[in-house]
């Protein structure tokens, strides 16, 4: 258990954005009418998924978790940079030349794991080049290797996984769904959760951002029975809708290349622990709202969730956590689940 402590220690249930953003910025969204948090997801892989280098939270072995680190954060007035993939490494180019660097003592290269950053000492004052909590992967911190070309300064970063064809430097909304084609393989993703708005505003994002295709089992549910889903709860009561929705999942378990948004709450199969024989079809992600206002909070929350097993929603691969809700910040939910689905598939790459 100390190593299962030590994981939760660096998960971070910190706001993401669609824009990087330095760490002295306040990491929330702001509306007039109220402020919406997207915590950091959570990772929980089901029993059809067995990971094999995750850390093992449950107390029984049907579950286990892996964490990450917060998001990237590039100072805007220094984002200009040239990479490049070399397959087994990556190279990064700085531009120097307005700094007048007049010594490679005046550089300070320090990276970490999935962190970067790059400070230089100019007139005694030091300048962040680049920094950055989010690599798009894993890279071999004791094999980094800089020097100073001309006027750029050349970073070498040995990755973990040089399978992995890193689109950028850091994972972003844009790198994410760039890099999760050779992620997903085509495999679809089901979000699951309480509110069917939620899931059907984020599936759309994800669709959009993948190129697959958005599908929504209410608007198919309802054109089918001619009848919106309120109505034919009245008519016929949940179980009724509930079944229905089954059928639809069992002819969208065929599908390639979907996003496919739940009904939200108790009127939805996802709900039931029992309903979930075509959900696993794909990767399902649970959009799981939370008045938690704490990082300790929100973990013994999904932890509870998840060893109770009472909510059908605790099958699903991926957890993330999210405090209030703006649709105008859907593809920042979008962003942090695609960041959850990559690890998890990291840690086991025949899961799709």
């Amino acid at each position: 258990m100390a190593a299962a402590a030590a994981t939760y220690h660096h998960l971070s249930l910190s706001s993401i954005s669609q824009n990087p953003i330095s760490k002295s910025e306040t990491q929330h969204f702001s509306s007039p009418r109220h402020s919406v948090s997207i915590f950091k997801p959570i990772f929980i892989s089901s029993s059809l998924h067995k990971s094999t280098n995750v850390v093992p939270i449950k107390t029984h072995d049907r579950r286990r978790f892996t964490c990450s680190n917060s998001l990237s954060s590039i100072p805007a007035n220094t984002s200009q940079y040239e990479f490049s993939d070399g397959s087994a490494e990556i190279e990064l180019r700085l531009q120097l030349g307005s700094l007048e660097i007049q010594s490679s003592k005046d550089i300070f290269v320090d990276a970490d794991g999935t962190c970067l950053t790059v400070r230089v000492n100019r007139s005694g004052s030091f300048i962040t080049l680049i920094e950055t909590n989010q690599l798009f992967d894993k890279i071999k911190p004791t094999e980094t290797i800089w020097y100073i070309d001309e006027d750029q300064l050349v970073i070498n970063l040995k990755k973990q996984d040089p399978e992995l064809k890193w689109p950028d430097i850091v994972e972003s909304w844009e790198s994410l769904t760039a890099g999760s084609m050779q992620l997903l393989k085509g495999t679809s993703i089901f979000l699951v959760g309480d509110s069917t708005e939620v899931n059907e505003k984020v599936a759309l994002e994800l669709a959009v951002g993948l190129g697959y295709t958005p599908l929504s089992t209410k608007e198919l549910l309802e054109t089918f029975a001619k009848q919106t889903i309120d109505s034919w709860m009245l008519a016929e009561g949940s179980d009724s809708v509930v079944n229905g929705e089954c059928d639809v999942l069992e002819s969208l378990s065929s599908h390639v290349r979907a996003v496919v948004a739940t009904l939200g709450g108790q009127q939805g199969a996802a709900a039931r622990a029992d309903k979930w024989q075509h959900l696993y079809a794909g990767f399902t992600v649970w959009l799981s709202q939370t008045e938690a206002m704490d990082e300790n909070s929100a973990k013994e929350e999904a932890r509870r969730h998840v060893k109770d097993g009472k909510l059908g929603y605790s099958n699903a691969d991926v957890v993330v956590k999210l405090q209030g809700w703006d649709a105008d910040h859907a593809k920042s939910v979008a962003q942090a689940s695609l960041s959850a689905l990559k690890q998890l598939i990291q840690s086991d790459k025949k899961l799709p």
